[in-house]
């Protein structure tokens, strides 16, 4: 093994997702809603290889013990629990509801949404910001997800977000990035972990999303909806991790003419 080769393969082999402090060998982030059942969850989400799990808390039980809970189907020991606030319209619900899953031992890491439009479910910015503020300045590690838009991504570092989810397409649609450029603009302008949320719908749109730079993807319905989910899971895990290693290993620049494979220089003649 050449020096440069084994320089490659440590670094892929030392090489996190790191979000406030912790950090996690899978950029894989992977949802929990629209499974058949939790048991197909588990399966799925173990196949993944993902170490943090997003939960609705408004649709997904995980605060009544007394009835059948997501939780009592995911070890908390191998999995961060990111409870997310899905179905929020307002920052009031958004926050009232991460107060809930804190209050039911879930964690202070969550995903925040505030949802603007019911046909596209684009986020609410003023009202994603608002809830930012409140949630920063109680404690809560926040990570929300946003538009494609580079002035709030700046805003929610600046205002102690421990990442930015910009979309990449609206969600559940499948549509792969629809504008790579603006998610490129927001890696080059904020310095806190970009993870690229909603949109993605096979293999191949989240290896993309790796191999552009982005340091982790998020998806439920790409897999969940998938005819065999199991199966989409371990793709997804496939996927994500090539387009790392992708990246990492620095793609050839491309050409408008072609470059020979083998030299032509000393030829014999």
């Amino acid at each position: 093994m050449t020096q440069s080769t084994a320089q490659a393969t440590e670094a892929a082999a030392t090489d996190c997702l790191r979000l406030a402090g912790k950090e996690f060998r899978s950029r894989l982030i992977v949802g929990t809603g629209k499974y058949r059942d939790f048991e197909e969850t588990r399966r799925a989400i173990e196949v993944s290889g993902a170490e943090i799990v997003t939960v609705a808390v408004r649709r997904v039980n995980i605060t009544d013990r007394d009835q059948e809970n997501l939780l009592d189907y995911l070890d908390p020991k191998k999995f961060t629990i990111l409870p997310n606030t899905a179905g929020c319209y307002t920052p009031e619900e958004a926050v009232r509801t991460c107060r809930l899953a804190r209050e039911a031992g879930v964690g202070d890491m969550v995903k925040l949404e505030v949802i603007g439009d019911d046909k596209t479910l684009y986020p609410d910015t003023p009202g994603t910001l608002e809830a930012a503020r409140l949630l920063v300045e109680d404690g809560f590690t926040v990570l929300p997800y946003i538009s494609d838009d580079v002035v709030t991504a700046k805003k929610l570092e600046d205002m102690g977000c421990a990442a930015v989810m910009p979309l990449a397409a609206p969600i559940g649609s499948g549509l792969g990035i629809r504008n790579p450029y603006n998610i490129r603009i927001i890696q080059e302008n904020v310095s806190i972990p970009v993870i690229v949320d909603a949109g993605v719908g096979t293999a191949s749109d989240a290896a993309i999303v790796m191999e552009m730079g982005c340091e982790g993807v998020l998806m439920n319905t790409a897999i969940a909806g998938a005819k065999d989910p199991v199966l989409m899971a371990d793709a997804m895990k496939q996927a994500v991790e090539a387009g790392r290693k992708a990246f990492l290993a620095g793609r050839i620049p491309k050409k408008l003419y072609a470059t020979a494979s083998s030299p032509i220089e000393g030829l014999l003649t």
